[in-house]
């Protein structure tokens, strides 16, 4: 039987120091083709050093304010990845007591 392989490609266009201008991704199989984005954080775990790399990248003109909720909602899609991937509700909940903690300190919560 034939295996698939599925691919997703970040395109980043850099100014003259380096600092990305402009992000894109393309995901074929998710029918996502040249989708622009502001901000990406990627992490890879390497099992050899038993540690996470990681690249995190936003444009210029991301401003602050999507930021915070760009983060807040990074947070809280952990912790639910963290509970899918061990089923361990004590420290899941701990995590979105965290969430809610960081947003209200950010002021990210609408009334």
């Amino acid at each position: 039987m034939s295996k698939h392989t599925s691919e997703i490609k970040f395109t980043i266009e850099l100014d003259e120091n380096k600092i990305p201008e402009k992000l894109s991704w393309n995901a074929e199989d998710g029918g996502i083709s040249n989708e622009k984005t502001k901000a990406v954080l990627i992490s890879v775990w390497d099992d050899k050093k038993k540690e996470t790399l990681k690249m995190d990248l936003w444009t210029k003109d991301m401003p602050l304010d999507e930021m915070k909720h760009f983060f807040h909602q990074t947070l809280l899609s952990m912790a639910d990845t963290f509970y899918r991937a061990t089923n361990d509700e004590k420290m899941t909940a701990t995590m979105r007591d965290f969430c809610e903690y960081f947003a209200e300190k950010l002021d990210l919560l609408k009334k």
